[in-house]
């Protein structure tokens, strides 16, 4: 049994600042069971750190995260992947203190949709952002689908939603979907400037506006959530489910029966 402490690691780095890493580089930190166990003991751990003001989200290897385990998908297992906090035991999380995602590598699917449920999101430069679902007869369910046209425009949300095809980190900084594109060396330096600009404020304050502007900014929210699991449920009945991921393992293109 893998010991979940080492599946998603959580790091005090420096006073205020905790850096948590998504630790499975062999499945280019793909969401499994364990992941998600992990993390919400580490969003319970941050949050009653009372000296915990930041947290910074990055991945091990050469991957952010590429979503959910496909194997545990093609096995029928995608209830793992989730809990009653959303996808990775993240995505809708009751949280107070701000997340800031240090983008790696590819984040892809479910993996996109852990850095746009943090506030801010910082990538090295041969990073990558997409929803590949559609090409596996996937929805995403778990945030992006309402989260993504919220961070960058229309046309550009549709292109990627509806080819599954990603962009670059150079891209993603033009639209402002991240806060800034840096060489992979400076990653976790930006990220950590980042965090120590914020740890300086008056951590009251800082809760508190954050709120008000995650409210701003996610009304509505419950609506689209049921939007887009009544349309995760109506995939999830078709014959094409569990062939996308399928093919997806066979290393073979998908044969689509659109029923």
């Amino acid at each position: 049994m893998t010991d979940l402490q080492e599946t998603v690691r959580l790091e005090r780095i420096e006073p205020h600042i905790a850096l948590v890493t998504l630790n499975r580089p062999h499945a280019r930190n793909a969401v499994n069971g364990e992941v998600v166990v992990r993390m919400q003991e580490v969003i319970r751990e941050t949050e009653a750190d009372a000296d915990c003001r930041v947290v910074v989200l990055t991945g091990a290897g050469t991957a952010f995260c590429a979503g959910a385990d496909l194997k545990a998908v093609a096995a029928g297992r995608m209830a793992e992947v989730r809990s009653p906090d959303g996808f990775g035991g993240f995505v809708f999380a009751a949280r107070t203190h701000p997340w800031i995602a240090a983008v790696n590598g590819p984040a892809l699917a479910g993996g996109l949709e852990l850095a746009l449920a943090c506030e801010m999101i910082v990538a090295a430069e041969g990073a990558s952002f997409g929803m590949p679902e559609v090409k596996r007869s996937l929805v995403a369910g778990s945030g992006g689908l309402w989260r993504l046209p919220r961070s960058v425009p229309r046309a550009l949300a549709f292109r990627m939603v509806l080819t599954g095809n990603p962009i670059t980190a150079q891209e993603a900084e033009r639209c402002g979907l991240v806060n800034a594109c840096v060489a992979a060396e400076d990653l976790l330096p930006t990220a950590l400037c980042l965090a120590r600009e914020i740890a300086a404020c008056a951590p009251l304050a800082v809760r508190e506006s954050m709120a008000v502007v995650r409210a701003a900014v996610l009304a509505g929210e419950r609506e689209l959530r049921d939007l887009a699991w009544g349309a995760v449920e109506r995939v999830k009945a078709s014959e094409d489910f569990l062939e996308g991921p399928r093919a997806f393992i066979e290393k073979r293109a998908p044969r689509w029966r659109g029923r």
